[in-house]
């Protein structure tokens, strides 16, 4: 009969089955996710960026963390390791025999299928003279020969082979569970019990509990929520922050508190240094008593801030936790400003508080470039150069030169800039001009429209406006090349002049009689041309007043010839009205009408498809995740490898607000295109805004475009329009054609019936 049965691996064979499967499902992963990736392509980039990255801080820590690193050997090991238990376990599966498999009796009997009886019981005696027991044979193999051979020579036997694929008939389903039987033996349940408790009711909600309480306490962007709220209630109180209070707020934020951030330290020789560093630097208001600011994590912080910004050196163990804090500071300072965005949201809505001015936003953006730099705010730009120091600034801010910033560097003639340079070697000036050239320079190209509007570039009161920004990065070394190219286009023209003015040396010199003469006559033709252009002047300003119907005394009177050029004009446009009606110039204006539609119809055509293409960028943006790698950033006391950055936004430098909120653009490579949305005032008038580029890397390298606007009044909505007016005898009309259609289909009903 029939039925299944449910055991337990005695034999141990089947749990090598499940063990090989999950140690498959870790391995096979884990060696995609975890195998160290190519270090020679890693090697290959640093070896790329040495020329202009060199002497960075951020480079140098990265090759001595490539040298004495040992993490990537043990994660090979690792993943070796488990290859090996893998391809073992995969071994031993492969020599198991295999018990649950089709019976077959020729196979037993080695014969063909289809052997005759004769065949079979001869192979029969055979085998069982080398099989049975009492000549010393194999037992279980006598006992499978015997039922082959009553398998194939009895008929039940034959049949139920045939039918059930056993010679004894239908036999029981069984299913193997893949466990050894020792985890079910009654001898070992309270093991079993007790492993099963504490993976189950002690480690794993342990686990689930500690990742769900860190991830609690982090933000999106993984900023600790207590320091967010720290940064609102500071942005809140302190809508004006200048950069000396700007700097004690961010030092504030909790990822420097050892409680709160493991990462963070307090050395017990943080007694000693800090307060000797207080004492280098200055008035750091080291007596204010205001929470947190008083506290030791934030004390040690910002004076280990402004240090950085001064460029001092430091003890190793204290120059450890310097970077910590200027590694995590940019991080900060992108929270500073959302928390701002959000204020400033908030109060254009509610009301009720003072938004957080402009300035404070922007010195958040500054001092994420000062940090980066490691320069204060009143030092140069030019300081963010190799081999620039402060007794060489004399040289370029001369009244010879009055180079200020890069773009004035970069604006020199390459001999003058070589000139004002000459306290650099050859090979440090080769160094300054290939940072120089690495310096990104970004082409802003702005247009103006309001989305979804039968005239885009009408702007009325209230309406949303868009301003798409489209930037292009090039690179400094672009200029450079451009600037020698005009060199050359100079020169080649100067060579030609030269030229020109060697065979004008040749002429005869009774050609230069004529050519005066015809100098002569080109300054008589420029008189000639003078007085026609006066005396048709005139002739429009009396054509204008006679329509007028005055004429002032002091008026020129004109000449015969000018009344006779005046006849006869006045004649031709007679003639011309006259001949207005005539069916050759109705046709050529009809022409210009179609034209003139034909070409609203192609305007409104290409309007429509720069439509679909912004909407379908749109989608395709969404969709897309592009890499936040762009370009690394030239900074030689920043000690981690940062990319170039950029905060875009609109502000009304007048109000001192912000009209949009600062657009961070991470994935600018090359171009990138940006949408910035603000509402158009309420009230009509002329308003003047300003498109603002700020890095959020390099100092001196901003931009600010002008954005004018012309707001008009809204078009008010009508409330009976022509084409919703219907005359009262279409209307009757329209009901007498419906009651005859009733009375039709009534009348077809009775003849049906």
């Amino acid at each position: 009969m029939a039925g299944q049965q449910f055991q337990y691996d005695d034999s141990g064979n089947t749990f090598f089955y499940f063990l090989t499967s999950f140690v498959g499902l870790i391995v096979i992963p884990a060696t995609y996710y975890l195998w160290p990736r190519d270090q020679n392509a890693e090697q290959l980039r640093l070896k790329a960026l040495r020329k202009v990255h060199g002497r960075c801080l951020w480079y140098r820590l990265r090759l001595m963390k490539s040298q004495r690193s040992i993490i990537p050997t043990l994660k090979k090991v690792a993943l070796l390791f488990g290859w090996a238990v893998f391809l073992l376990l995969a071994y031993k599966v492969s020599k198991l025999e295999r018990e649950y498999q089709e019976y077959n009796p020729y196979e037993v009997l080695n014969l063909e299928p289809g052997a005759s009886i004769s065949e079979i019981k001869r192979q029969y005696r055979l085998l069982s003279l080398k099989y049975h027991p009492d000549k010393k044979g194999d037992e279980v193999m006598f006992v499978k020969i015997a039922k082959a051979y009553q398998a194939l020579t009895n008929e039940e036997s034959r049949l139920n082979w045939e039918m059930y694929g056993n010679p004894d008939g239908q036999q029981v389903a069984s299913f193997g569970i893949a466990l050894p039987a020792w985890i079910v033996d009654q001898k070992n349940s309270m093991l079993v019990l007790l492993v099963y408790g504490l993976a189950f009711m002690v480690i794993l909600p342990v686990v689930v509990g500690t990742w769900w309480y860190r991830s609690i306490r982090y933000s999106g962007d993984q900023i600790l929520i207590n320091t967010t709220q720290l940064f609102m209630h500071f942005m809140y109180k302190t809508p004006n922050m200048n950069m000396k209070r700007l700097i004690m707020v961010l030092t504030a934020a909790f990822e420097f508190d050892p409680r709160s951030n493991k990462e963070a330290t307090i050395r017990p020789t943080d007694n000693i240094e800090v307060p000797q560093l207080i004492r280098e630097l200055g008035n750091i208001n080291v007596k204010k008593k205001e929470p947190p600011f008083c506290y030791p994590y934030s004390l040690k912080a910002r004076v280990l801030l402004l240090a950085h910004l001064a460029r001092m050196d430091l003890s190793e163990n204290i120059e450890e936790d310097q970077r910590f804090v200027v590694r995590k500071s940019p991080a900060l300072l992108q929270e500073v400003v959302n928390v701002g965005c959000q204020l400033t949201m908030m109060a254009n809505s509610r009301g009720g508080f003072h938004a957080p001015r402009l300035v404070s936003i922007e010195n958040c953006m500054k001092l994420s470039q000062m940090i980066v730099q490691g320069l204060q705010e009143s030092k140069s730009p030019l300081l963010q150069l190799p081999h620039f120091e402060e007794e060489h600034l004399r040289y370029c801010v001369s009244k010879k030169y009055k180079v200020r910033s890069i773009q004035d560097l970069v604006s020199l003639k390459d001999s003058d800039r070589r000139n004002m340079l000459r306290f650099l070697g050859e090979e440090k000036y080769e160094e300054v001009m290939a940072v120089l050239g690495s310096f990104p320079y970004i082409i802003v190209d702005l247009k103006l429209q309001v989305l979804d509007d039968e005239d885009s570039t009408n702007i009325t009161a209230g309406s949303i406006v868009t301003v798409t920004v489209t930037l292009t990065r090039k690179r400094m070394v672009d200029f450079f090349e451009a600037e020698q190219d005009q060199l050359r286009v100079v020169e080649d023209q100067n060579t030609e002049e030269g030229q020109g003015e060697a065979s004008r040396n040749k002429i005869k010199v009774w050609q230069n009689k004529n050519k005066g003469a015809k100098k002569v006559s080109k300054t008589k033709k420029k008189k000639l041309t003078k007085k026609k252009t006066i005396s048709q002047q005139q002739q429009k300003t009396d054509k204008q007043k006679q329509a007028n119907g005055t004429v002032s005394s002091n008026e020129v009177v004109p000449s015969k010839e000018e009344d006779e050029e005046l006849s006869d004009k006045g004649s031709d446009s007679d003639e011309g009205e006259a001949n207005k009606d005539s069916p050759s110039e109705r046709d050529e204006e009809s022409d210009k009408q179609s034209d003139a539609e034909v070409q609203e119809m192609g305007d409104d055509e290409e309007e429509w498809e720069a439509l679909q293409q912004s909407i379908q960028r749109r989608e395709r943006a969404l969709l897309e995740t592009k890499s936040k790698i762009t370009h690394p950033v030239y900074s030689l006391y920043f000690p981690e490898e940062k990319q170039e950055w950029w905060w875009l936004y609109i502000a009304d430098r007048r109000e001192q607000t912000l009209v949009s909120m600062p657009y961070h653009v991470c994935t600018l490579k090359d171009t990138e295109e940006v949408e910035l949305k603000f509402p158009a005032p309420s009230k009509t008038g002329n308003y003047q805004y300003s498109v603002i580029l700020r890095s959020d890397s390099y100092m001196g390298l901003d931009q600010i475009k002008p954005l004018k606007l012309e707001v008009h009044e809204a078009k008010q909505m009508l409330d009976n329009h022509p084409q919703w007016d219907i005359p009262e005898t279409e209307e009757e009309e329209e009901d007498q054609e419906d009651s005859d259609g009733i009375e039709e289909s009534e009348e077809d009903e009775e003849d049906n019936d």
